[in-house]
């Protein structure tokens, strides 16, 4: 039946720990209730950072909703992933409400962390209650010369040590923290001065010096993002992946199609990692503003040809295209992913425009310029990829700045995923009707 929350029906939902262990009853419901509802095309989709399972719902709620009308005669199921992901509160989601701290911060001063923040950050790194808060009082004071950006880097580096190792990061040279060998001042100086440039390019721009603290509260964001990548790949490979192969020997025919947001993008591309050998049921992945490496999938990279992506050659265990959706709007990606990643060894200046000519290709995302480095990827703007049909297999960039193109400071219009474009690319990726 469908679901109060969502409208769509059947819906069901899969929740999983930062393990990537299964609620079970979900878990083990699930096979008998695909084939009772008589399913034939399950859409699969996972959120990337979020704060509780409320906006996950919102979420699915709003993307999935023109899909019945645009596939009337498809027998169709939705599943929606929830995992243990987090996002800073202050940052502008469009077309959703506007969180209270977000219309408080307009109102009246508040703490640099507010509470929603500071409890979301408080169960993504359980057991750093102290140093949390020492990180708080410290960006709310803001202590001078660089003894006080000093220590709070090296607080922001004692954060991600959660025990967990073992998952592949996207290359083999990604994925520890921006603070890895960089001077620290240096670090919240560029991180502001990105901040700067972005907020210059706006429609009210900013004429004051950057300020190196507010690049240490950009600094704590990226240190949260890099433990929910690593999240994300350990929920898809050792959660979602096995649990499709429980379900393809469950419930044979039934056509999977992974959807992904940020890092739901790469929750469910690590997911075909995870993929018993054998299973064929995935027949669509696409990915929305994928917030992991553009050199994933590829088995050379440019930079490095003895290196490869941890995902090489993996889109071939899709039995249909691999879509990447990608918008150079998308401020999180295209400015402070590449910034932090490359930070992790090299400390020269860069900021705003100049980032991307600065730092090249090396450091770029799925979600700013789709897949790179992998022969044979077809490229199409949002027109072309809704006005013909997509290839059978293999990896698909579609430009989406057509519709993703909205969203303020900092992160620009990462989170502008709600369109009926993006519901109809999900569709023709997995041919259904």
């Amino acid at each position: 039946m469908a679901d109060p929350g969502t409208g769509v029906t059947p819906y069901w939902e899969l929740t999983f720990d930062a393990d990537g262990d299964a609620d079970g009853p979900q878990r083990d419901r699930l096979p008998a209730q695909v084939t009772d509802h008589g399913v034939r095309d399950l859409i699969v989709f996972s959120h990337g950072w979020n704060n509780d399972r409320s906006g996950a719902t919102a979420l699915y709620r709003r993307f999935f909703a023109p899909v019945p009308k645009l596939a009337p005669r498809a027998r169709l199921g939705y599943v929606g992933v929830i995992w243990p992901s987090m996002r800073f509160s202050d940052e502008p989601i469009p077309d959703f409400p506007r969180s209270v701290a977000a219309v408080e911060a307009q109102t009246a001063p508040r703490p640099a962390l507010d509470k929603d923040t500071r409890r979301a950050l408080l169960e993504a790194f359980p057991g750093r209650t102290t140093v949390l808060d020492r990180l708080a009082r410290m960006l709310d004071e803001r202590p001078g010369g660089t003894e006080g950006l000093t220590e709070f880097v090296r607080l922001v580096r004692l954060l991600p040590d959660d025990g967990r190792q073992g998952v592949a990061a996207d290359t083999d040279e990604d994925g520890e923290p921006a603070v890895s060998g960089a001077d620290p001042v240096t670090v919240c100086e560029q991180f502001a001065e990105a901040l700067a440039a972005l907020d210059a390019s706006g429609d009210a721009p900013r004429f004051t010096l950057p300020n190196p603290w507010d690049g240490a509260k950009e600094l704590l964001r990226q240190a949260t993002y890099l433990q929910m990548k690593r999240r994300a790949g350990t929920v898809g490979e050792r959660g979602l992946g096995p649990l499709l192969g429980r379900l393809a020997g469950a419930a044979p025919g039934v056509r999977v199609h992974l959807v992904g947001h940020s890092f739901g993008g790469r929750l469910v591309a690590f997911a075909l990692r995870g993929l018993p050998a054998g299973v064929d049921a995935v027949k669509s992945v696409t990915l929305l503003q994928g917030a992991f490496s553009h050199y994933a999938f590829a088995a050379r990279l440019p930079h490095a040809p003895d290196r490869s992506g941890a995902l090489q050659g993996l889109q071939r265990r899709v039995d249909g295209p691999l879509v990447c959706c990608h918008s150079h709007f998308d401020a999180a990606l295209g400015t402070f992913y590449p910034l932090a990643s490359r930070l992790a060894g090299d400390d020269r200046a860069c900021a705003g425009d100049e980032i991307a000519a600065v730092l090249g290709p090396r450091w770029g995302a799925m979600g700013h310029d789709g897949t790179q480095a992998v022969p044979g990827t077809v490229r199409l703007d949002l027109a072309a990829a809704l006005g013909g049909r997509l290839p059978a297999s293999g990896c698909v960039n579609v430009d989406a700045a057509a519709v993703v193109r909205r969203g303020g400071a900092p992160s620009g219009a990462h989170s502008d995923i709600v369109h009926p474009e993006l519901a109809r690319v999900v569709l023709a990726a997995g041919r259904i009707a």
